[in-house]
């Protein structure tokens, strides 16, 4: 098994030679990115298939980096020659770092780690990645603490950028900063973090999916709506409950087990059903089997089961009636209305949009001629396109106008005085039979439907910003909200191309319920003096895929406007771990609301 060494290596590297404890897949993962780096690394697992599978990988990753010409078949050879395997941890007598990567639980750690403290130099690093377990306990079981940190990497460590850094009390700097070196030798990001539970992006990452499993469980909406809204409402790469089918269940579970010991926050407390899916072998992708089933253990293929939505319509092909649409009214003349007047022009559908003043409305249809224009610039649309979408929409400075829309949007303030006075308007204008959405993202839609003669007419239709852009929209049926109202609106979905995802009527509806949490937490760790806002929107763009970091959302999203949502949350759940973070209420009365007011959690130039 063992691989011999053909070349020695390279005299400028940093901690030159490296031990990785345990070749699972993480494990495997860290060992190419150090062989291919330049690194003498010593691969240690007592599973001879797992070593196997490890210089497997390796073998495959580096042809087919010599297949994409990245590298040469000279320097393919120098890497795995540099990687060597052993089933015992002795071989890490010469290494000058070691990463553990066992299973995360802190016995089989602790085990590991009393044996290396017999075993390596006496300036050796030891290093573990674990993401949940304490750094800190681990150190204390060596005689050397000043000498042990944690070393965070992200799946699949050779793509992944962000490396955590975590320092405890009793890690000398000398130690952090040759590590800190190494990482960035490496090519990726190191963030310093201190010991913590989940360090900043699986701390903030697991709450997130923590809720989210709590919101399936308790039948909020269908695992496939869950996971879509995020991804099309938040841009993200997964879903919350298929990135918990490849992290594991089980290995969730113990890292919210760890957090929720540290913070008692109710949000950190394993949601039962993640508890029932472990304890029953459904531990994701891994075992075939999790929120979803796959065609294999291991497997990434999804297929059907007991749980996948049926297609529309019932058994015997038919569905619910619904009504016909042909003219839309819009009702507002913002960034948002304009947008969702664009969307229905688009897809040919006749638009009033009205406003309260003739002149707003021209205005707003002259702010969507111009979103055309650019469409037209970049090659998106021909100039007929252009010329007949604007043609479809009329400007009027009145609601009155809506009196013969089969169905009117509504897109003004997020207000409930406001919006539960427009639907009074609109219940008086409109014609019977119309449907009348309201976009809100917070309020409750029953207030505003019983604002109207007709509340089974009343849905909501939640956009997103931009609403040409974004291809979800959020569909909430109150208990009031007829089953034909529902279909018409699922259907007109289909027709603007945007992907609808059925919501119940409560505060935040799918996206917000899960993005606002997380957001007020990583508010929390700075204002907790954690980690600061650079690297925290560095973790979770690098580390959890997101296309923006939590502060620069907040600051394009409003302070002010984040916050009032953060406050609906916590008035209808009543959870304290929902509490808006003082800080953030602080920088909103000081009137920093972010890039609107040229201040936030960061300071914009002024335009």
């Amino acid at each position: 098994m063992d691989r011999p060494s053909s070349s020695s290596p390279l005299p400028s590297l940093g901690l030159p030679t490296v031990a990785v404890v345990g070749l699972g897949t993480m494990g495997a993962g860290i060992a190419e990115v150090m062989a291919r780096a330049g690194h003498e690394v010593l691969g240690i697992d007592i599973s001879d298939a797992a070593a196997r599978r490890a210089v497997t990988a390796l073998d495959q990753s580096t042809a087919r980096a010599v297949e994409r010409g990245r590298i040469t078949e000279a320097e393919r050879a120098d890497t795995l020659a540099r990687f060597r395997t052993f089933p015992d941890l002795q071989a890490a007598a010469e290494a000058d770092l070691v990463i553990e990567v066992v299973n995360e639980q802190f016995e089989a750690k602790q085990a590991v780690f009393e044996a290396l403290d017999l075993i390596v130099k006496p300036d050796a690093i030891i290093a573990t990645g674990t993401n949940a377990l304490s750094v800190t306990r681990l150190a204390s079981h060596t005689s050397r603490p000043d000498r042990v940190l944690g070393l965070h990497f992200f799946a699949p460590a050779p793509a992944m950028k962000l490396v955590e850094v975590v320092s405890t009390v009793l890690t000398s700097p000398e130690a952090t900063a040759s590590v800190t070196a190494l990482v960035r030798a490496l090519g990726k990001e190191p963030v310093p973090v201190g010991d913590r539970p989940g360090f900043i992006a699986d701390g903030l990452l697991f709450g997130y999916l923590n809720q989210a499993a709590a919101m399936y469980e308790s039948k909020y909406a269908t695992r496939e709506d869950i996971d879509a809204a995020m991804r099309f409402g938040c841009g993200l790469p997964m879903g919350p409950l298929a990135l918990l089918d490849l992290i594991g269940i089980d290995t969730a579970q113990t890292v919210l087990e760890a957090m929720y010991e540290a913070s008692h926050d109710r949000l950190h407390a394993p949601a039962p059903i993640l508890g029932q899916l472990a304890a029953a072998g459904l531990s994701g992708r891994k075992s075939g089997r999790g929120f979803y089933t796959y065609e294999a253990p291991g497997s990434e293929t999804v297929v059907a089961d007991a749980s996948t939505p049926a297609a529309p319509g019932t058994a015997d092909g038919t569905g619910p009636t619904t009504r016909n649409i042909r003219t839309v009214g819009v009702a507002g003349s913002g960034t948002m209305a304009t947008g969702i007047a664009e969307v229905f022009a688009k897809a040919g559908y006749d638009v009033v949009l009205a406003a309260r003043s003739q002149e707003k409305a021209d205005q707003a249809v002259a702010r969507l001629a111009k979103s055309l224009d650019r469409s037209l610039a970049k090659g998106r649309l021909t100039q007929e396109q252009r010329d007949a979408t604007v043609a479809r929409v009329t400007a009027a400075g009145s609601y009155d106008a809506f009196g013969d829309v089969d169905l009117a949007v509504e897109a003004v303030a997020e207000d409930l005085a406001v919006k539960q006075a427009l639907f009074a308007a609109l219940d008086r204008a409109c014609k019977p039979g119309a449907v009348l959405a309201t976009t809100t993202s917070s309020l409750p839609v029953i207030a505003i439907a019983r604002a109207t003669s007709r509340p089974r007419d009343v849905i909501g239709m939640h956009f997103f910003n931009p609403a040409p852009a974004m291809k979800l929209v959020e569909v909430v049926r109150t208990v009031l909200t007829g089953d034909d109202v529902h279909a018409t609106v699922r259907e007109v979905c289909t027709k603007v191309r945007k992907h609808a995802v059925d919501c119940g009527d409560r505060a935040g509806f799918i996206v917000n319920a899960l993005l606002f949490p997380y957001l007020n937490n990583a508010v929390k760790m700075v204002q907790e003096n954690y980690a600061t806002v650079a690297d925290i929107d560095t973790a979770m763009k690098l580390g959890g895929g997101y296309p923006m970091g939590p502060f620069e959302l907040l600051d394009v999203v409003g302070l002010d406007v984040s916050l009032a949502i953060e406050q609906v949350l916590h008035k209808e759940f009543r959870d304290p771990g929902l509490a808006p973070s003082p800080l953030l209420e602080h920088l909103v009365s000081a009137g920093c609301l972010g890039r609107k007011t040229g201040r936030g959690f960061r300071e914009y130039a002024r335009r």
